[in-house]
Order: structure tokens, then sequence, then C-alpha cells
């Protein structure tokens, strides 16, 4: 009977979890789209949508300085007419890098600018992007952003525009090829000194929650703001701690870095579309850009409202859950606040006393939840890497996930289940609260962004544990087994819709940014089954049976294909003029495994080394000889020092869309200049290939680039040049493409490129 009992409390238990995920995956907090009948005051995804398909016209990609891109920008400008609001345009030379990457990237962008509101003082800069990648044509990334701009100045116009601040839209170019027009902006001194704060929209996907994904320096007064204005909210103090240690940048990065503030909201759920051809507007959620144009709203009008100077501030510890933001709390506090949740715990166990445990049973009790997070990340491994083994793919549950996260739950079940026969329920829930409140304190004195996650819910935990420890049967009886379910249901939102997120943004290949917090909440829920636990006979056979339906599962996530229509495989295809080597080659370009197509059309099938132009390894065909003439060069060198600085002037072809020089680490590269721009090299950059400068507009077609290194010493470097686009011949690789395949990024491209020595 107590084996039957104890089996039931885990299905329900387990159960409970499921439904908890369910609803964090679920209920993110989206609003309801309103439609054409919503107040004119109101923010309307059905009215932007409209918008939004007229500035995208035929739905083509438009990269900067193309013919599409200009066409994009004067349906632009003819929107804002229509609003009444005039638009000037503003042509500037911009760069984008890092030296750490060992890339950088210039060119002429041509950024729309309106004036939405007149006001004293600093203004309200309104900011979205209008270009596209070469490979889609960017609905969601970052046209969908534009709309929102529209139809939130339309909405605001209807209410009055009343604020003390000026409001400017700035719609930039040529973000997608580097952050040229958000940086030849803020380069111009005066329009930088017109800016006092900053709201980006930006998209890398096209659905899920708009999430907060940056501040500026010293969150807190923009949390704030946030939480009073809007009614729905997707914000945590991880995502920006995330999101600055990734290569990823955002127009709004260059704000940043000249320490201006502001507010940079972005979606990324289903981000298949990210960057292809499928990035179009019927792919884009209504819900998703209803959060967006919300969150717009709510910000800016929050700022209309408010003094610049009232932003300054510390940094905040922050979480929203369900479309509620949590209170924000100062850095400063969250250590201590763990600090006295450990204390009361303490308190918790001493009004409990009387329970008589041997020193093996307290340190197996200490061991429990490293137990359950090392063992729930090593299922999660290996389940993923049997799955991948299967598959012959590095990310097998891409477009079908469902296998795989069942085959994980479960794994995660039978990992956690022996755990509840270690201790009893009082020892078991004293050292899980125990480590929470300790992970808690470590992470507000080291990683404050990540401090919500254990701070909230031990907070709750401690003052629930507190009021049911003095009392008889407090661990064991009906009211302590209460106070004990209730403890658990923060950490179980909290962690299990942090799995949900981080699962619809990254995908299960990330596999431990979903099994660890799983382990997470679901281990709050041990002494639950401490209780209750399984005789040591039913333990073993529940953990086969869920390891043996965990591993079916797994290979079943392995036979099903990786990839569909829906959610392609990214795949480009190259033809490489290389004058280095003195023959052609075609490439394709993919991080997942070659199609058996392209094998039967003599394909390697192992990727090879890249050329320095492409961005990943790739499995390369034969092309005979050279066909394009490499760039031309003109050489002039002066003495700098104790080295020198050489100035070359690359003339590419009529049809070069981007031209670049590659200079390997071992020439002693210190910088380079391009347009009155410098930059500084880094000889120990991640880029394998050395240091990559790019121009990348129609008019680097004539590229001038001086590079100063620190000796006289002969150096070879290389040129080359981009073209969107291969020669006739190449139609036919473009036609083997299998339809759950897709180009994405800069797309189907043409290289050419040869050496060039310095003397």
């Amino acid at each position: 009977m107590g084996a039957r009992a104890g089996g039931l409390r885990f299905a329900v238990l387990a159960l409970v979890a499921v439904a908890i995920w369910f609803a964090g995956a679920t209920f993110d907090g989206l609003p309801a789209p309103q439609g054409r009948e919503a107040p004119p005051t109101e923010f309307s995804a059905v009215r932007a949508l409209a918008t939004l398909g007229r500035l995208l016209g035929p739905q083509v990609p438009h990269p900067v300085s193309s013919p599409a891109n200009r066409a994009v920008r004067d349906r632009v400008r003819a929107q804002f007419a229509a609003l009444g609001i005039q638009t000037r345009i503003y042509r500037g030379f911009g760069c984008e890098g890092r030296s750490k990457y060992g890339f950088f990237a210039c060119g002429t962008a041509e950024d729309i600018l309106a004036d939405v509101a007149p006001g004293t003082g600093k203004a309200i800069v309104l900011m979205a992007h209008y270009d596209s990648v070469p490979a889609g044509p960017g609905a969601s990334d970052d046209q969908s952003g534009v709309a929102t701009i529209l139809e939130t100045v339309r909405a605001l116009k209807a209410r009055g525009m009343k604020s003390d601040h000026p409001i400017l839209a700035l719609i930039t170019d040529g973000e997608e090829a580097g952050l040229l027009g958000a940086d030849a902006f803020a380069s111009n001194a005066a329009l930088r000194a017109r800016v006092g704060a900053v709201v980006n929209v930006e998209a890398r996907g096209s659905a899920g929650p708009s999430l907060l994904i940056q501040t500026g320096e010293g969150s807190e007064p923009y949390v704030d703001l946030y939480g009073k204005y809007a009614r729905e909210v997707g914000a945590s103090s991880l995502v920006p701690m995330v999101y600055k240690v990734l290569p990823n940048d955002t127009d709004f990065t260059v704000f940043l870095d000249r320490g201006l503030g502001g507010f940079n909201f972005a979606f990324a759920g289903n981000v298949a579309v990210y960057h292809t051809p499928q990035d179009r507007i019927e792919n884009l959620s209504l819900a998703t850009l209803q959060f967006h144009g919300d969150n717009l709203m709510a910000v800016t009008r929050g700022l209309m409202a408010t003094d610049f100077a009232a932003l300054k501030g510390g940094d905040a510890a922050y979480n929203s859950l369900f479309g509620m933001l949590l209170p924000p709390i100062p850095v400063g506090w969250t250590a201590p606040i763990a600090f006295l949740a450990l204390l009361l715990l303490a308190t918790d166990a001493y009004l409990s006393r009387g329970e008589q445990q041997v020193l093996g049973r307290r340190l197996g009790a200490l061991a429990i939840a490293p137990a359950a997070l090392v063992l729930s990340a090593a299922i999660g491994w290996l389940l993923h890497t049997i799955a991948a083994l299967v598959s012959g793919q590095p990310d097998p549950s891409y477009a079908h996930p469902i296998w795989l996260r069942i085959a994980i739950v479960l794994g995660i079940a039978a990992a956690l289940l022996p755990l509840a026969r270690i201790a009893s329920a009082r020892l078991t829930a004293l050292t899980v609260w125990y480590w929470m409140a300790f992970l808690a304190f470590l992470t507000g004195l080291y990683v404050p962004g990540l401090s919500p996650f254990f701070l909230y819910p031990v907070v709750v935990a401690s003052l629930v544990l507190a009021i049911q420890a003095p009392m008889r049967g407090a661990w064991t009886g009906p009211r302590g087994e209460i106070a004990l379910f209730v403890a658990a249901l923060p950490a179980l939102a909290t962690w299990l819709s942090l799995a949900a997120l981080a699962e619809a943004e990254q995908g299960l290949a990330w596999h431990p940014l979903i099994t660890v917090p799983m382990a997470f909440g679901a281990m709050t829920l041990l002494p639950l089954m401490a209780n209750r636990p399984l005789s040591r006979a039913a333990t073993w056979r529940a953990i086969a049976a869920l390891g043996t339906a965990a591993l079916v599962f797994s290979v079943v996530a392995g036979l099903v294909p990786a990839f569909s229509k829906a959610d392609p495989q990214r795949l480009n295809i190259a033809f490489i003029d290389d004058h280095i080597a003195g023959k052609g080659e075609w490439a394709v370009e993919t991080g997942a495994a070659l199609p058996a197509v392209y094998e039967h059309l003599h394909f390697a099938r192992a990727a090879a080394s890249s050329v320095p132009l492409l961005r990943q390894t790739a499995y390369v065909a034969p092309a005979g000889a050279t066909r394009f003439a490499v760039p031309s060069a003109t050489v002039s060198s002066r003495p700098d020092g104790a080295g020198r600085a050489v100035t070359i002037v690359l003339r590419g072809s009529p049809e070069a869309d981007r031209m670049a020089v590659v200079v390997p680490k071992e020439a002693g590269l210190l910088r380079a200049a391009m347009g009155g721009r410098r930059f500084l090299s880094a000889s120990d950059n991640l880029n394998p290939a050395g240091t990559v400068i790019a121009c990348v507009t129609a008019d680097c077609r004539t590229m001038s680039v001086t590079l100063t290194f620190a000796a006289r010493k002969p150096v070879d470097i290389i040129v080359g040049e981009q073209r969107y686009g291969l020669p006739p011949d190449g139609a036919r690789y473009v036609r083997a493409r299998p339809d759950w395949a897709t180009a994405s990024q800069s797309g189907d491209t043409t290289i050419v490129f040869g050496k060039l020595r310095l003397p």
C-alpha cells in the first residue's frame, strides 16, 4: 500500500511540474492583438501589420545600398508623410567591430530622421532599422520595428502628443552590415548631443514575448518606469547579463558605448525564420507585434513625463513571471536578503528540532541538490548525444523537439527519484532550501542578474516554512505537506518558466540551459516524495522504466527528420574564385550534415577549412579554373616609428557588394584606418584568419584602408570581394537544395580573393 501511495504521489507531483512548465511555455504574458476597431489612442497590431505590408511591398531582400533598400526607404518616408510628419535623410559613414573577434566593417548608410514631436532639451529617440540581410525580406527583423514605431507615433498623435521632451524617430540603415547607420548618427557630435534616451525595437525571430534585453547603465530606474507604465512585461536581469557576453549586437549597443541609456526590446521566438527568406509578414505573430507595440508605447509615455536626470541610478535584480514584474531589488540588497533567508531557514531548523540523524545521512542530504543538478545535466547530454548519433545531425530535434523533450523529462524524473530516499522530509527540505539560499547569496554578491531566480523562491519558502516549523507534524502531517507544496510552487514557476523560455529561444541543442533549470525547480518537490518514498525495489523498477522510456524517445528523436519546411536547415552555396590556389570551387556552407544530394554532385563528405570571407567551414567541390579578376590594388608606404603605415586602394568589379582585406595574425598589425575611422588590432583575437577589415556598401568598390604594422618586414595579406548571388551555372546547386533547407544571412554568394604582398 505504501509503495502504491508513493507511486501515486510521484505521478501527481510529476504532472504538477509538467503543468507548470506548460504554463510557462504557453502563458508568456503575450497580450491579445488589438484590431482595427481599437480606439485610435491605442496601439493596434492589426493596424501595424497593415503598415508593415505597405513598407515591405514585394517582400524581397533589401540589404544596405541596394536598389530594393532605397525603395523601402522611400516607402518608410511615405508612411511618415501620411501621418503629417516630414522626414529627412542623414547620409554618413559608419563602422562597427571588435578587436576580440578580429572583424571590422564600414560603409555608407542613409538614415531616416523624423521630428515626431517638439519639446525642450534632449530628445526621446525611437529607433529601428529598415535594411535586411541579403538572404531575406526582413519582415520581423526589422521592418516590424519600423511598423511598430509608425503605429506608436500614430497612437501618440491621437492622444495629443504632450511631451516634456522632443521625440525623434531614427530609422537606421545598414544595421545588418555592421550597425552602420547607428554609428554614423552617434559619431556626429551635433546629432548625438540631441539624444536623451533611446528606445530600440528589434527582432531575432517572429514570435514570442517582446523582452527588455538591455537598459542604460543603472537599470533600476528604467525597470521601475517600465513596470509602472506597461500592462504586460517581459523582463529579467539575467537577459542583459547573458546578452552582454554574446557576440550579438543591435543599434542600441552603439548608444550604450557612448554612455547613453534607454530601452532595448526584442523578440526571439521561432528563430527558424531569422535571417532567412521565411522572414515574411505571414510568419509574424500578431500577439508578438502587439506586445512589441505595447512595450514601445509604455516606455515612450513614461519617458515623455520623466526628467532624464531621474533615470540615473543603480542596478536592480528583477524578473517577470507570467507577464507580471516581480519587485525589482537593488543589487546591493540581494546578498543581505539571501543571508536573512539563510538565518530564517536556520531558525526553521531549530524550531523543528528533535529529529535524530546520523552524520552520514546529514552529509547525504547535503549532496541532494548538487546531485540533482549534475545528474540532470548528464542525462540531458546523454540523451541529446544518442539522438545526434542516430540522426547524424548536431541538432537532431531542431524541427521536432517534442520527442527529445519527452526523453529529457523522463530522464530527469529517473535521475531525481532515488534522491527522495536519502533523507527525511525535514532534512531534505532544509538542505534543498539551504542550497537555494546559499546560491542566492553567492549570485547576489557576484552575479546579481541571476540572483532573482534563487532569491524570490527562497524568500517565500523560508517564510512559509517558518510559519509551519513550530507546528506538530510540521513536515509529515497534512499541514506540513501543504506548506512544503506551497513553498515549492514559486521555485517551480520560476525555474520551469526559464527552462521553457530557454528552449523556445535556443532549442534543445543547448540542453544544459534547459536541464539545469528543470532540476532547480523539480528538486523542491523532493521533500514531498521523501514523506512517502517508494521502496528500494520499486524505486529501481521505476528508474528502469523511466530510463528505458527516455532512451527510446531519444532514439525516436534521432529517427525523426531534424529539419522541415517550417524549420529548415541553414545552407548557403558559394562560388569561390581562389587566386591563391589558382582554382575555382563550389562550397556548401552549413553548420549541419551535408544533404546527400550534394554528395551525388561531387561535394566532399567532410567540411574543409573555410576561406576567410565565409562564416564557417564548408563542403567543397571542384569548379575548374578561376573566372574573375581579383581586385586590383595600389599600395603606398611610409615609416611609422619602428614600423610602417601602408595605404592600400582596392578597386573591385562593378558587381562587388563588399570588399575586404585579411591580415594574418603573424603580420604584427597594430591598427587600421578607413574613412577617417581607426581600429585597434588584437593579435590574440578569436578569428583564426587574423583581422578582417571590410567595406560593405556599394560605394566601397573603391576601398582605401591604411594598415599600421609594428615592423617593416614584407607582409602577405588577402584581398577580395563578395558578390550577392552566383554565376549562372550555380543554378543547378540552388535547385538541388532540399525544400527543408534554406539560405540565410548573406545567402548564396560569389567570393573572389587573392594574395597581395606588401613589400
